[in-house]
Order: C-alpha cells, then structure tokens, then sequence
C-alpha cells in the first residue's frame, strides 16, 4: 500500500535551508521544483533518508495551510561520528545552539541546534 515516505520541513528561506543542510550536514539535492530560479520545493537525502524543503508560500499555494516555521513540533536527528566536532563546525557557521554537546545516556552523545528557520536539529554519536 505504502512504499517510500519522507519529512518535509516548510521554510521562510529555502536558499538558507539548502545550505544548511546541503552544504553543512552533507545532503545530497536529488530533486527541486521549478527547476530554474528559486525552488518552492526541494528534496534531500542522506544516507537513505530523504528530506523535502518547501516554502511558506507553497504551503499555503497547494495545501492552504499556514506553515509556521521554527516551531518545536520535531526534531530532525542526524547521525554523525563526533559530536563535538560537528557541533563546532555548525555554530561557527552560525547555527543557533540550544544545548552543546553532553553526554545523554544510552551511550549517546547529542547536541541540538537550529536551522535557518528556528527548527531543532538534534546531532548525536555512540559514545565508544
């Protein structure tokens, strides 16, 4: 019945979205709509994981609802080696920290941040 899903994440300023997750977290554009000037919509992946970007003016365009974005209703969690690290390569870009690195159980070591549009992204790493 179902065979593929996907989170799309509505935002204020796709340009900055991609970037972010294009050119900071390693995401690989597979697909963008329209395809010359600026995208309303954007698709992502990592690591089998895909991730659409779509504008607020889309949103509101095909689906009639006001997207309201940076609100805590998720959290997009990326794997990584080393937390801290990634952590200091994502602020010193100028992601927005909201906890640094700890140590949170599970043998788990995780960190969150925000994206262009206020939303958290969660990075974390096995503790060896």
């Amino acid at each position: 019945m179902f065979e593929s899903a996907l989170v799309n994440v509505y935002t204020a300023d796709i340009e900055a979205a991609i970037r972010f997750y294009r050119d900071l977290l390693g995401f690989a554009e597979t697909f963008r709509t329209p395809t010359e000037g600026v995208p309303e919509h954007v698709e992502l992946r990592l690591d089998g994981f895909t991730l659409g970007l779509g504008t607020v003016e889309a949103a509101a365009r095909a689906h009639g609802v006001t997207a309201e974005p940076g609100r805590p209703a998720m959290a997009l969690v990326v794997w990584t080696r080393d937390v801290d690290a990634a952590f200091a390569m994502l602020t010193a870009a100028g992601a927005p920290a909201v906890r640094p690195p700890r140590d949170s159980g599970n043998s788990n070591r995780n960190a969150l941040l925000r994206d262009p549009d206020g939303n958290l992204v969660e990075i974390v790493a096995k503790v060896s």
